[in-house]
């Protein structure tokens, strides 16, 4: 067993974007406390999960990973196992009850607890259970440990004020708090200062932001003070409502330059009936109207969205809808659920639950459909010259490829060769391409990069990977360098479909 100064961790992590940035913070943390990140392969001392009480079996996958670790454990003296996030904060000591060898059951309130409460339980020799039902502080002045260098998440705000029948999450996250506003682009401005260009605002309902702090169009004034900010190049933002997507955000989006021409919004059903029953506060007219108003200002915006099939109630009639809905917005891409029950939630008690079958074949009918759009959209990018910001992590193939990915600003993913002459871009840079060749769900720029611009950011990729400090990343409290783990390619979920 290491001795404590020398332990190590290893941070599991399930579910939406909240808990990919809260994993940060975590992880910020246990550096902050004195253990080190566990080498790839290696078995840390302390596991941590940080759970999701959204997707389906998300239980029994905990407990399946649980089960996994518990020989370990037993032939590791010393090893500790914690649990944390949306799932801990519902089932609470239910978890101890099923893993008794775990040691830290903590809430999506208190992640702040975390290495008291591991030193709490080795010192006690018994688990620890602490779970908060409103928010200690806001965890933008925790540490983090951030998992890139040339882009960040920036939470402002956490809970959500909305009484979806589907999702769980205001339950387990609170009412909405909204950071003062302040306080969010100082986070940016020392981020930027660290060699960030790319930042995403962080929300359960974003665009909701000033709600909290009684100023409704505190979203868009925030949007062009992000453009006021000097060396911050991309600015992105995720997920909003469709009842708080007001003409001032679109007009604040189109109007600040380094705010990306790429919005994610969640559309869940294009049936108005299924929409009320969803307690979804917007129909199907005003969906698409904004939609429209966003094309209209941002013409090559790309639009992409969650949907949900066979939702309790849900009849042939509601499901064409939601096809209707799909052919005229069409997404660049779309995240698609198959409803299942989400214990808690009132839609897991409503008559007309849809048979598997059925739901499984109205799922394969929206994929076959939002493929062929996509890809359709993917054609018309052909031929079009765009700056990509190359990403670590993004093309799977690079290696047998020789090629590299990022994101275009529309945030579709880039796979492009490098420059024919001078060194490769790092991540971080930026590299100037012409698309040759489109997928559904990636292009191509097999011409050799136009030009590649060296960025603060790829200073900053370099010096993380040629000189990391003892603790990498970590900063105490806000401000404190950041970024989010690439965003997932379309395929994947975008988050929890609670949006």
């Amino acid at each position: 067993m290491n001795e404590h100064s020398e332990r190590t961790y290893e941070v599991r992590t399930h579910g939406c974007q909240m808990n990919v940035h809260d994993s940060e913070r975590l992880a910020g943390l246990l550096e902050g406390a004195g253990y080190r990140r566990a080498p790839k392969g290696e078995q840390a001392d302390v596991v941590v999960f940080n759970t999701c009480a959204v997707r389906e079996n998300a239980d029994n996958k905990l407990y399946g990973n649980l089960g996994q670790l518990a020989p370990k454990k037993a032939a590791r003296p010393g090893m500790q196992i914690a649990v944390g996030g949306c799932l801990a904060q519902k089932d609470r000591d239910t978890i101890v009850r099923r893993a008794p060898w775990v040691d830290v059951v903590f809430g999506t309130h208190n992640i702040g607890s975390l290495p008291t409460l591991l030193e709490r339980a080795r010192v006690q020799q018994e688990a620890q259970v602490e779970i908060l039902e409103s928010l200690e502080r806001f965890p933008s002045t925790l540490p983090t440990r951030r998992e890139s260098a040339y882009a960040a998440w920036v939470s402002i705000s956490v809970g959500c004020n909305n009484t979806c029948t589907f999702c769980i999450v205001p339950a387990l996250r609170g009412k909405e708090k909204d950071r003062r506003p302040g306080d969010i682009l100082a986070e940016i401005e020392a981020l930027v200062a660290e060699g960030v260009i790319e930042i995403t605002l962080l929300g359960q309902n974003v665009n909701a932001y000033g709600s909290d702090i009684g100023d409704r169009e505190a979203f868009s004034k925030l949007l062009r003070a992000c453009g006021a900010i000097e060396g911050l190049e991309r600015v992105r933002f995720t997920s909003p409502h469709p009842r708080d997507f007001t003409d001032d955000v679109i007009a604040a989006m189109a109007e600040t330059p380094n705010v990306m021409p790429q919005l994610h919004m969640p559309l869940q059903s294009g049936s108005d009936t299924i929409l009320k029953a969803m307690r979804r506060s917007y129909r199907q007219e005003r969906y698409l109207g904004i939609i429209e108003k966003v094309r209209a200002a941002m013409p090559h915006a790309a639009i992409s969205t969650d949907i949900i099939v066979g939702f309790p109630g849900e009849t042939e009639e509601d499901f064409e809808q939601t096809l209707h809905v799909v052919r005229e917005a069409r997404f660049a891409n779309a995240f698609t659920f198959q409803y299942s029950k989400r214990p808690g939630t009132p839609a897991a008690e409503m008559d007309g639950q849809v048979p598997k079958a059925v739901v499984q074949e109205r799922y394969d009918r929206l994929i076959a459909l939002q493929e062929e759009i996509s890809w359709e959209e993917n054609i018309k990018q052909v031929g079009r010259t765009v700056e990509v910001l190359v990403a670590e992590g993004e093309g799977r193939k690079d290696d047998q490829t020789a090629r590299l990915s990022g994101r275009a600003p529309d945030n579709r993913l880039v796979h492009f060769a490098p420059p024919a002459t001078g060194p490769a871009p790092r991540p971080g840079d930026t590299a100037t391409v012409t698309i040759s060749y489109a997928a559904p769900h990636h292009l191509l720029a097999e011409a050799p990069a136009a030009g590649v611009r060296r960025t603060r950011a790829g200073d900053a990729w370099e010096r993380r990977n040629t000189t990391p400090p003892a603790q990498p990343g970590v900063m105490l409290g806000m401000p404190s360098i950041g970024a989010p783990a690439p965003t997932p390619a379309p395929a994947s979920a975008s988050g929890c479909g609670c949006d």
